[in-house]
């Protein structure tokens, strides 16, 4: 069985491999590689790609009001 770590930037567990530490304000703790390449990028991708995820969650809710009043 693979082992897994808590990642608490995104809130998902991944295989430890795909781990490393980090130092925060409150100590050590796991973070996932994948998030910590996504915190590279420039402030403006990570806003656009923020507003995109809004408006899909805004269109998903709107459907799924509609689908359960039916």
């Amino acid at each position: 069985m693979q082992q897994t770590a808590f990642c608490y930037r995104c809130g998902s567990n991944h295989p430890i491999e795909e781990m490393r530490q980090i130092l925060t304000k409150s100590g050590k703790r796991l973070r996932c590689i994948i998030s910590i390449e996504a915190a590279k990028v420039g402030k403006d991708v990570r806003e656009a790609y923020g507003r995109l995820e809004t408006e899909s969650n805004k269109a998903t809710s709107k459907f799924n009001k509609s689908f359960k009043q039916t």
